[in-house]
Formats: structure tokens, C-alpha cells, sequence
């Protein structure tokens, strides 16, 4: 029988317990520690107050190349490839450090509400394990030379990010409308 370690269990407590404030789901705290199901499932509601949401991990690379959040999918994994080329972290450390990054440059300004962030630590880890498998890869962009997340099967040649060559669609969302709605109503009021 194996020894329980003490020391161990309580790097994977904290190890989950970073993870889960940054609002990681169930699967990414199971595939990433040691800890069984049923302990992570307290260790989660004793956090949040409530239960982890239920339902699959995202598993498409489509919602990667989309306009909105292929650029913060690409601003997130630059971040992640520096850590790991540069700062001497890897792995699900490298993912943590470079995602408290990507969320402190995405962050609302001071006196606005904070939203919710287009890329989750879970879209993260699942954006890091696609290049890691080559479903997605970066390409450089031809006309402002960042690096951004592609499809490995899409002809990339003279590619132009959604930054340079911004859709005609981009920003025309719902929530875009009602809060100019919203501004249009508070400012005849």
C-alpha cells in the first residue's frame, strides 16, 4: 500500500483551490490533481457556495477562431508560450500564471462593472491541449506580425488577423445593442 503524503495533499488542495478561483470546472480539477471526485465537489461548493456546473468541456476548435475570441485566445496563449519558453513554468502552472496575466490585461477599468471574461480558465487548458495535439497552431499575421491561434488545416498563407481586418459583424452583438440602449435612455433621462 502506498503512503499518503501529507505535503502532497496539501499542494493538490492548493493547487485546486487556485484553480477553482479562477473558475475552472470539474474536469479540469479532476484531470489536473490528485483528489478524488467527491473531494473536489466540497472543496468547490465550500468556495463558491454552490455546486460545480454540470455538463461537457468544451470540445470544438471552432469557438477558438471566431473574431472576439480568437484575439483573446491568441493574447492568452502568447502569454502561456512566454512562460514556458522564458519564465521556466509548465504545465498547469504555466497555464495558471499566463490566465491571472490574460485577466489582469482584460479586466474592466477601475468603476465599471466587471464582466464575465470571453476566455475561461477551462476554454484555456483546452486551447493549450488543441496545440499541444495540432488542431490548432499560431500563424503570424501579415500585416501587424502578432502571432494568433489558426486551424492547422486552414491554408494560412498571406494570413491578416481579425484585428487588422476587423468583420463587418464585429461588435454588433446583443449585449453591444442594449448597452447603447442603455446609454441612449440614461442620457434623455
Amino acid at each position: 500500500m502506498q503512503k499518503k503524503s501529507v505535503v502532497n495533499e496539501a499542494e493538490q488542495i492548493q493547487l485546486a483551490m487556485q484553480m477553482i478561483k479562477l473558475g475552472a470546472r470539474l474536469q479540469l480539477l479532476e484531470s489536473q490533481t490528485t483528489l478524488s471526485r467527491e473531494r473536489l465537489i466540497k472543496l468547490y461548493k465550500e468556495m463558491k457556495g454552490v455546486s460545480p456546473p454540470k455538463g461537457m468541456l468544451p470540445f470544438s476548435t471552432d469557438w477558438f477562431l471566431t473574431w472576439q475570441p480568437n484575439i483573446h485566445s491568441s493574447i492568452f496563449y502568447n502569454i502561456y508560450r512566454f512562460m514556458v519558453d522564458h519564465a521556466g513554468v509548465d504545465g498547469i502552472q504555466a497555464i495558471i500564471k499566463a490566465y491571472t496575466i490574460y485577466m489582469q490585461q482584460v479586466q474592466s477599468p477601475e468603476g465599471q462593472p466587471q464582466e464575465e471574461p470571453v476566455l475561461s480558465l477551462t476554454r484555456a487548458w483546452t486551447l493549450v491541449r488543441f496545440v499541444e495535439s495540432k488542431m490548432l497552431t499560431v500563424k503570424k499575421c501579415d500585416c501587424c506580425s502578432g502571432q494568433y491561434v489558426v486551424n492547422t488545416y486552414d491554408l494560412n498563407q498571406n494570413y491578416v488577423c481579425n484585428l487588422c481586418h476587423v468583420p463587418s459583424r464585429a461588435g454588433k452583438t446583443k449585449k453591444a445593442k442594449e448597452q447603447l440602449n442603455y446609454k441612449l435612455v440614461s442620457m434623455t433621462a
